[in-house]
C-alpha cells in the first residue's frame, strides 16, 4: 500500500494553471528531513533523501498542490547561520529562497529540541517579515507529540507535529501552509473567462515596463536603466480600443531557469509562470543589438507552451535607414522558425508604432483560436498527398487515411496513417496548414498516429 495520503496531486505540468503559483520555501538545519517533507508533499520521491546530512546544497523547485490550490515548493540545503565555507554557501542560498518566497515552512526536529542554529534561524525569519509555518518534524506517536509541544518556545506561533516519514499529521501541516500562502487560481479555473492575458516578456532593459506604460499612456510600473528593476510579474488591467486586456510585466530572462541564480531564480521561475498564464506573449526585442540566442530561446519557449506569439523589436528609433535594410534581412534570416508571428517595429520611448500592437494581438489570438472543420481538412490533405506524396522508403510509402483537429488554443491536429511518416514531411503538413488555414501568431501542433498492426491470433 502506498504512504502517500489521499488528496496529494501530481505535479502541475500535468494539468493547466491560470496563473504564477506562490512559492513555498523550506529551510531548516540539515538532516531535520526538509527533503523526506518535500516528497511528503509531492506525494512521490522527486528530492534525493539520505541519512547523510548536507545531500541538498542547491535550491530546487517542485510543482505542487493540496486541497484544488497549487504551489511551487522550494527545497534548500540544511542551514547553519554560523556555517562557513560550502555551508555558508548553502546558508546563503535559503536566505534568498526565505527572500523570494511568499510563504516559509521551517523544519525543526522534534526529537532533538531547540538547538542554536535553530534559534539563529528564527531571527532571520522574523526579520524577512515572511509568514511563517512551523513543522515539528520525527513524530511518530504520541508522546512525540507532547515533546513537540516545546517548539512553542521559539516564539513563531504554533508547532505542527508531523511525520515526514510515514505521513502522520501532514494533512493539518498542509492546510496550514495554504492558509500562509497567497490566494492562487484553483484548478480546472477557465483559461479564457475574464480580460484577455497578454504577457510581455524579453531579456533585461529591452523595455518592456516602458512599452506597458506607454500602452497604458501613464506610468503604471517603475522604469529604470538598471537591468532588472522588474522583479515579479506585474498585472495591470488596460483599456485598448474599447476592450479591456489584462496586461502583465515580466522580470527579464537572462538565462535558463537551471543555470540562474539569486533572485533572478525566483524572476525567471515567476515569468515562465506568467507564460504559461498568458494567451499570448509579446516578445520584446532590442532591435539596435544583434539577435541572441537568448531572445530565440525565449520564443521557442512560449511556442512550446503554446501560446500566441507577437514579436516587438523595440528601439527602432536607434537604428538608422542604411541599418534598417539590412536588419530586416538578418530579422527574416535568425527568425526563419518563427516566420507565422507577427512582427512589430516599435519605439516604447517616443511610442512610434506602438499603436501597431494590439491588432497584431488581436491577430495571433485569432489565430489561436482558429478551427478548421473536419471535411475541409480532410479535403486539404487529400489535395496535398495528390500533389506531393510521401517518398517510397524500403519499399514502403505510408498512407494518410484521416485528419481532425482535436483542439484549439493552440491548434492541434491528429493525422491517422498506416505508417509512420517521416519527420521532414510532418513539418511539410504543418507549413501547408499554414499556407491555407493562416493560423497568424499560432504554433500548430502535428501528431502522427500510425495504425497497429494486426497480429495474428
Amino acid at each position: 500500500m502506498s504512504d502517500v495520503p489521499t488528496g496529494y496531486a501530481e505535479t502541475t505540468h500535468d494539468r493547466e494553471d491560470t496563473g504564477p503559483l506562490p512559492v513555498l520555501a523550506i529551510v531548516g538545519r540539515p538532516n531535520v528531513g526538509k527533503s523526506t517533507l518535500v516528497n511528503r508533499i509531492l506525494g512521490r520521491r522527486e528530492a534525493v533523501v539520505e541519512d547523510v546530512p548536507g545531500v541538498t546544497r542547491d535550491r530546487v523547485s517542485y510543482d505542487a498542490s493540496w486541497g484544488g490550490r497549487s504551489f511551487t515548493v522550494v527545497d534548500t540545503g540544511g542551514w547553519d547561520p554560523d556555517a562557513v565555507g560550502m555551508a555558508a554557501q548553502v546558508a546563503a542560498q535559503a536566505e534568498i529562497a526565505i527572500a523570494a518566497a511568499d510563504a516559509v515552512l521551517f523544519v525543526v526536529d522534534a526529537t532533538v529540541g531547540i538547538t542554536d542554529a535553530d534559534e539563529g534561524v528564527v531571527r532571520v525569519l522574523r526579520k524577512s517579515g515572511k509568514p511563517v509555518v512551523l513543522a515539528a518534524n520525527k513524530v511518530d506517536d504520541q508522546r512525540g507529540e507532547s515533546e513537540a509541544m516545546a517548539l512553542w518556545n521559539l516564539g513563531i506561533g504554533e508547532p505542527y507535529p508531523v511525520s515526514a516519514m510515514h505521513g502522520r499529521g501532514s494533512g493539518d501541516l498542509l492546510d496550514a501552509v495554504l492558509g500562509a500562502l497567497p490566494e492562487a487560481p484553483a484548478e480546472g479555473e477557465d483559461a479564457t473567462g475574464g480580460p484577455r492575458r497578454v504577457a510581455i516578456v524579453g531579456k533585461p532593459n529591452v523595455g518592456k515596463s516602458s512599452l506597458l506604460n506607454k500602452v497604458a499612456r501613464e506610468d503604471r510600473v517603475v522604469v529604470h536603466d538598471v537591468a532588472g528593476t522588474t522583479v515579479d510579474p506585474v498585472d495591470e488591467l488596460i483599456n485598448l480600443g474599447g476592450e479591456i486586456w489584462r496586461f502583465i510585466d515580466t522580470a527579464g530572462i537572462r538565462r535558463r531557469v537551471r543555470t540562474a541564480s539569486g533572485h533572478e531564480y525566483y524572476a525567471s521561475l515567476r515569468t515562465h509562470g506568467a507564460i504559461e498564464r498568458a494567451e499570448v506573449v509579446v516578445v520584446v526585442v532590442d532591435a539596435s543589438e544583434p539577435m541572441s540566442e537568448q531572445d530565440l530561446r525565449i520564443m521557442t519557449a512560449v511556442e512550446e507552451a503554446g501560446k500566441a506569439l507577437v514579436i516587438a523589436f523595440n528601439k527602432w528609433d536607434l537604428v538608422d535607414e542604411d541599418r534598417r535594410y539590412y536588419l530586416e534581412r538578418e530579422i527574416d534570416r535568425d527568425l526563419v522558425q518563427f516566420r507565422w508571428a507577427p512582427r512589430v517595429n516599435i519605439s516604447a520611448s517616443t511610442g512610434r508604432h506602438v499603436e501597431k500592437l494590439v491588432p497584431a494581438i488581436r491577430a495571433a489570438l485569432d489565430g489561436w483560436q482558429t478551427r478548421v472543420p473536419t471535411g475541409q481538412l480532410n479535403a486539404f490533405l487529400g489535395r496535398l498527398v495528390a500533389a506531393h506524396p510521401h517518398p517510397v522508403r524500403s519499399g514502403k510509402q505510408p498512407k494518410i487515411l484521416f485528419g481532425t483537429q482535436a483542439s484549439t488554443m493552440p491548434p492541434t491536429f491528429i493525422v491517422f496513417t498506416s505508417g509512420p511518416l517521416e519527420a521532414s514531411y510532418q513539418r511539410f503538413i504543418e507549413r501547408r496548414l499554414r499556407e491555407d488555414f493562416g493560423f497568424v501568431g499560432s504554433p500548430v501542433h502535428v501528431t502522427v498516429r500510425p495504425r497497429k498492426k494486426r497480429t495474428k491470433s
